[in-house]
């Protein structure tokens, strides 16, 4: 279920200040008539066989992305907490038929980005163009770790790994998820975790 948000669009705007260096001016030019909507817990903002229209950015709250093998087990590909950025890129960029799932772990408000916010906002600002191109190399810098993590990294590296990632999803997101993201069973990462425990590792 989800309703549509009331609140005051301040997170986008500050986010095109401080990450961009967009003048509040420009920011809110480009912010304010966005799209925003609250999705309760469990809600789905993409379904496999829906076609992508948007990219997502998380505002308040927590999504995560994933997709289901043939056997019906799910495989996290991405978690998007505040800040974040989530998006089906095969979908929305080829207007192709969405292999994956983006689902609110918990009440999230999103802000909706449609491919003619990327125009505007290059011609507002051409730093924005030159921010999103580093955001797009980054994101495949970071899927490419990840990659070689899932192929040829021990257990624990990658949990090191997913702690850098994200160090503030410990205890908002559940063991299974995870271990589902890392690749391996929560029994595993469990063992992990109290091999880490009696080294006297603690995450920061």
């Amino acid at each position: 279920m989800l309703k549509n948000a009331t609140a005051i669009p301040t997170d986008f705007t500050s986010y095109l200040m401080n990450s961009v260096g967009l003048q509040q001016a420009q920011a809110e030019q480009l912010s304010i008539p966005l799209e925003r909507i609250n999705y309760e817990k469990g809600s789905l903002l993409l379904k496999k066989g829906d076609v992508c229209n948007h990219s997502f950015f998380v505002e308040k709250g927590l999504l995560r992305s994933y997709m289901l093998d043939e056997s019906g087990k799910e495989h996290v590909i991405q978690f998007a907490p505040e800040n974040w950025f989530i998006v089906d890129r095969s979908s929305v960029y080829f207007n192709a038929a969405s292999e994956s799932y983006i689902e609110a772990i918990e009440e999230t408000q999103v802000v909706f980005i449609g491919e003619n916010f990327m125009c505007k906002a290059t011609e507002v600002n051409p730093n924005f163009g030159r921010y999103n191109d580093k955001l797009l190399h980054n994101h495949i810098r970071q899927m490419q770790k990840r990659i070689n993590l899932l192929l040829g990294a021990t257990a624990e590296k990658r949990y090191l790994s997913f702690i850098e990632m994200y160090p503030n999803l410990l205890l908002r997101v559940p063991q299974w998820m995870i271990a589902s993201y890392l690749g391996i069973t929560p029994e595993s990462l469990s063992r992990v975790r109290k091999e880490l425990a009696h080294k006297n590792f603690k995450p920061s």
